[in-house]
């Protein structure tokens, strides 16, 4: 089974979406969208770049 992308509204009016995984978990949650189509584009993009995506450790932020 795969992760599943959930497009909301958020409290604010604003469109959300969130990447959860077969268990429920969510694992990812997106920046606020003006719109509908603003939101299913940001989607289309975390498919499009995340698939094979390079991880970097960046050190010295506190986090």
């Amino acid at each position: 089974m795969t992760g599943m992308f959930e497009l909301f509204t958020g409290s604010d009016a604003s469109y959300r979406f969130r990447l959860t995984a077969p268990d429920g978990t969510v694992m990812a949650l997106s920046k606020a969208f003006p719109d509908k189509p603003s939101a299913v584009a940001g989607i289309a993009a975390v498919r499009e770049y995340a698939g094979m995506g390079l991880v970097t450790e960046i050190f010295g932020t506190g986090g």
